[in-house]
């Protein structure tokens, strides 16, 4: 079953996107860990079997993007709605990412709906880094409350109480913090973002643990668009579009 493939995120400008990196990374250096966080999901997207990928973004295409995309703006509205319109915009089975899980793999992208209606993928922090609909269904998502800790579990509950059968993928870590950053480039160290955060602790000291909170604390989903930094995106994210 041929499916299109969405990666939903931001244009990795300096100040827009992981703002939660700085300290102790700087706006410039957040924005290139965000930049090597996309191209490692597009590097996947592009290697994984799709009868078309879409990346869906906030902002304008630079050369990370590969050949091989269609780019579709983000449409205004909370992330709810952004979401739901990526999938309105599909014809066909869908799998839709975002941009803060560059540990993804062709692997993890290869989906078949032969015997399940949607696939859910789990984020450690209580969010999803990955949704896919056999048929899209904007409702589906449309009024779940994201960035909170329960999001997944709303978003998960919608799925089954539709009556879809769900396949669940892997429980994958974001990157949102600096710790987060540290413990996914272990996870995948031949990646561009492993090879870019090493660059960059050479002059940064990386914390091995977040002070005041437990990891994972707080929690959205994917694409650079998380509760944490929302006070500081909200303007960008009204004129805008794991």
């Amino acid at each position: 079953m041929s499916v299109t493939l969405l990666v939903i995120a931001k244009e990795p400008r300096p100040g827009r996107v992981k703002t939660r990196l700085t300290p102790p990374f700087t706006p410039g250096q957040a924005a290139a860990l965000a930049e090597a966080a996309l191209v490692d999901t597009l590097r996947a997207v592009a290697a994984a079997p799709a009868r078309r990928r879409v990346l869906v973004l906030d902002g304008t295409p630079g050369p990370w993007l590969p050949e091989g995309f269609d780019v579709v703006r983000q449409c205004s509205g909370g992330l709810d709605e952004r979401l739901a319109a990526a999938f309105a915009g599909c014809e066909g089975p869908a799998l839709l990412v975002g941009m803060d899980t560059p540990q993804v793999t062709p692997a993890l992208l290869t989906v078949d709906f032969a015997d399940c209606d949607a696939y859910f993928g789990p984020a450690k922090d209580g969010g999803f880094w990955a949704l896919g609909l056999a048929e899209p269904d904007p409702e589906l998502l449309r009024g779940v409350p994201m960035s909170t800790s329960t999001t997944g579990a709303v978003q998960r509950d919608r799925l089954t109480g539709a009556g879809l059968r769900v396949r669940d993928l892997p429980r994958l870590r974001d990157v949102d913090t600096a710790v987060d950053a540290r413990a996914v480039a272990a996870d995948a160290p031949a990646s561009a973002f492993a090879a870019e955060l090493d660059r960059l602790t050479a002059t940064v000291d990386v914390p091995r643990q977040d002070s005041g909170s437990a990891v994972g604390e707080d929690s959205g989903f994917v694409g650079g668009l998380r509760a944490s930094r929302a006070a500081a995106d909200t303007a960008g994210q009204r004129g805008a579009g794991r």
